[in-house]
C-alpha cells in the first residue's frame, strides 16, 4: 500500500509542476467576467445574445447556445459599454467561442 501512496504523490507533484510551468499563448492577459453581450451582423439585421466569460484588450471568451451561425466578423457590444468593437471568431467549440478584436 505504501508504494501506491508514493506513486500517487509523484503523479500529483507532476501535475502541479506542469500547471505551474504552462506557457500562456495569448498576447494579452484575460480577466474573468460575467457579463451579457450582443453580436450584430448583416448591417444590424442579424443578432445573437451571448455571455462573456473572460475578457482582455485583444479578445474575449463567449458562451452561447449555438455559435455555428456566426459570420467571420461582426460588431460585438458588451452590456454597459458605450460602443461596439469589430471582432472575428478565433475558434469555436460546443457553445463557446474565442473572439479576436479587430
Amino acid at each position: 500500500m505504501r508504494i501506491g501512496a508514493c506513486k500517487m504523490e509523484t503523479v500529483s507533484e507532476n501535475l502541479v509542476q506542469n500547471e505551474t510551468h504552462s506557457t500562456e499563448m495569448r498576447a494579452d492577459r484575460r480577466r474573468r467576467v460575467l457579463k451579457g453581450g450582443n453580436l450584430y451582423f448583416n448591417k444590424g439585421y442579424g443578432a445573437y445574445q451571448c455571455t462573456v466569460r473572460n475578457l482582455s484588450e485583444g479578445g474575449a471568451l463567449i458562451e452561447m447556445e449555438d455559435s455555428s451561425g456566426l459570420p467571420s466578423s461582426f460588431d460585438f457590444l458588451i452590456s454597459g459599454e458605450a460602443k461596439p468593437v469589430t471582432a472575428s471568431i478565433a475558434w469555436r467549440l460546443r457553445g463557446k467561442a474565442g473572439l479576436k478584436f479587430l
